[in-house]
């Protein structure tokens, strides 16, 4: 039987229509001086996601505090960096910052590829976690336009070539990576890359998956609800994200999660519905669905906006909690090659 981990992508929101504050977070207002998020968060869940890493390379220092401010056992996967997985993103970005105009092609074009560089600025900004055997999986997620193609493929095959020191779970959302099913299988399988289960509003052109594990290391499970109203048009990036899953339609992935338990090393479950803390809701639903114990104390404010949880999870006397101290570093431990 192997390991499970169940948690949210993220932990901080802070602002927003869907901000964590006053559901999950005390109000900045009433959250005592030395409150953190981080060992708050911790105390729920032994895991979780981290996107910012996805829109700047990871700094060691970061790295360090984050491993500082969680128990021993705690494990951080980590979404890598958007210039390896989203070219069309990163060079919006870059001649934001460049106030770059039209123009200057092969210079742009250059800057854009990704380099040895860039990979050995990546690796030095997780090293602390991977020290402290914090380092869980690293999700290379690629945007809905990265297809199956010859190009594609090769690219997607040298890159976990370069990571092949780390356990890789690889999330791709066109359908021509589930058309071509057996390539897809056999590129990640050869690289020990488990591929990202997804579940999503579902397209035309979207993946389609069986939800099986296809290597024994690990298992890897993304859920980012099903708000297909807002999916492609919304007034915020996070609307997309507003959605609050039923009890039944999470015990497919909890009991799919069960299976996989039994059948690889270390199962990877993430909650990405994260507006107004409903991925929190629904990671701890998981959690009681499958048995796992649900620790730390819930505000009261949190379970009155999920009262399916009512009775499930312990309710603090109020919000305004105590602060929580800093965790203890973890042992010095290398972890986070392939398993």
């Amino acid at each position: 039987m192997g390991d499970l981990r169940i948690g949210t992508s993220g932990w901080s929101y802070p602002s927003g229509k869907g901000t964590w504050n006053g559901v999950f977070y005390p109000t900045r207002a009433k959250r005592p001086t030395r409150f953190d998020e981080l060992s708050f968060y911790a105390e729920h869940f032994d895991t979780v996601e981290v996107n910012s890493t996805f829109y700047g390379q990871p700094r060691a220092n970061v790295s360090r505090s984050w491993v500082e401010r969680t128990p021993d056992g705690f494990e951080f996967s980590v979404k890598l960096y958007q210039k390896f997985t989203h070219p069309k993103m990163y060079e919006s970005a870059l001649r934001r910052s460049m106030h770059a105009p039209e123009g200057h092609e092969a210079a742009i074009r250059e800057l854009i590829r990704p380099n040895a560089a860039d990979l050995d600025e990546f690796r030095r900004g997780i090293d602390p976690l991977a020290s402290a055997g914090k380092l869980g999986a690293v999700l290379a997620q690629f945007p809905p336009s990265f297809k199956a193609g010859p190009a594609e493929r090769d690219y997607l095959s040298d890159l976990l070539r370069a990571l092949n020191d780390y356990a890789v779970a690889v999330e791709v959302r066109h359908s021509s990576w589930s058309d071509a099913f057996g390539e897809t299988l056999d590129l990640l399988n050869d690289a020990g890359a488990a591929w990202v289960q997804i579940d999503e509003p579902k397209f035309r052109f979207s993946i389609r998956q069986n939800r099986l594990p296809n290597v024994k290391g690990f298992y890897y499970m993304r859920l980012h609800g099903r708000n297909a109203a807002q999916w492609w048009t919304h007034d915020a990036s996070e609307d997309r994200y507003n959605y609050l899953y039923t009890a039944d339609e999470l015990r497919e992935f909890s009991d799919t999660a069960g299976a996989a338990k039994e059948l690889v090393r270390k199962t990877y479950v993430y909650t990405n519905n994260h507006f107004s803390a409903k991925s929190v809701a629904n990671a701890a639903q998981i959690k009681q669905q499958l048995g796992e114990p649900l620790t730390g104390e819930y505000p009261p404010e949190f379970v009155a906006q999920f009262p399916d949880l009512a009775g499930i999870v312990r309710v603090a006397d109020r919000f305004t909690l105590t602060p929580t101290p800093a965790a203890a570093p973890a042992r010095a431990r290398r972890t986070g090659v392939k398993r």
